[in-house]
């Protein structure tokens, strides 16, 4: 029978590293916090960061089936595009909007570009998995930006965050309760349709609060806003697993000790964001 030396760290059965990911996720809150708080440019930075962590992870992924995209075009793009985007609200240079989309634009012109010197072998397939990162990741997580560059974007980012938390949750403890259905058996065999009605209804929940103590929007927005955001986050979160699946990986990568890649963490944040905006632009303006 195996034994574990004074040497090894203590792992739970699933084989994550329980203090390592106490820890990465302590420091990840209190960045988060500090950025939100205190340093709203280093939330921002913050945000640039991990999603062109999330390029790298996702490009490897993509790589594991043959499809090779432009990942430093693309990577250099994500960055501009979010950080670029915030400065330019802030600072009042014009349209933030305007310059997102120069900016994904400017991107997937640079990873078709960068690509042609490998010739026409395969070229389809790899210009396929440039424009499928651009569309994924930064295309999606620049709405951070837009959300940040609002007067009240701290509490807009608060709210969307606090829904999709609440979102997921509420999908555990009611899944974990009385789930009998399941959701989607061949991409996440945990999910069940109880646990998604729990998630909605928790996340409208607290959407109701925040639209009655901290946004001024209608009550019936609030309630549409927390269910929206939870169901993009579900969707998020299942699109992420198909990834993995059919690249066969458990994590996307160990970025994160004791939590697998920053996608893992990511993954419903990352739809749920532009849903959000969407919603809280149509009550809130902009």
């Amino acid at each position: 029978m195996p034994t574990t030396t004074a040497s090894e760290p203590a792992t739970p059965k699933a084989g994550r590293n329980l203090p390592a990911a106490v820890g990465v996720g302590i420091g990840l809150l209190a960045a988060v916090a500090l950025g939100l708080f205190v340093w709203p440019w280093f939330f921002v930075l913050l945000v640039a960061v991990a999603l062109s962590l999330a390029v790298i992870e996702v490009h490897r992924a993509l790589s594991r089936k043959g499809m090779h995209a432009a990942l430093l075009p693309i990577v250099v793009g994500t960055g501009v595009s979010v950080v670029g985007g915030w400065l330019v609200a802030q600072w009042g240079l014009g349209s933030p909007t305007a310059f997102i989309v120069a900016c994904l634009g400017a991107t997937v012109i640079a990873s078709l570009a960068a690509r042609l010197r490998g010739g026409a072998e395969g070229f389809l397939r790899d210009a396929a998995a440039s424009t499928f990162l651009v569309a994924y990741i930064p295309l999606m997580g620049v709405f951070v930006s837009l959300l940040m560059g609002e007067p009240d974007g701290t509490l807009r980012i608060l709210a969307l965050i606090l829904c999709v938390v609440a979102g997921d949750t509420g999908a555990y403890a009611v899944g974990s309760l009385i789930g009998r259905h399941k959701l989607a058996p061949l991409i996440s065999p945990g999910k069940t349709w109880e646990g998604l009605a729990g998630a909605l209804v928790i996340a409208a929940l607290v959407g109701l609060a925040i639209a009655l103590w901290f946004l001024p929007m209608p009550w019936w927005l609030g309630l549409l806003f927390g269910a929206t955001v939870a169901l993009a986050g579900v969707l998020g979160d299942l699109v992420e697993s198909l990834i993995k699946r059919d690249a066969g990986l458990k994590d996307m990568s160990n970025f994160l000790p004791g939590h697998g890649g920053v996608m893992d963490r990511l993954d419903s944040l990352l739809v749920a964001v532009p849903v959000g905006w969407l919603v809280l632009h149509l009550g809130l303006g902009g």
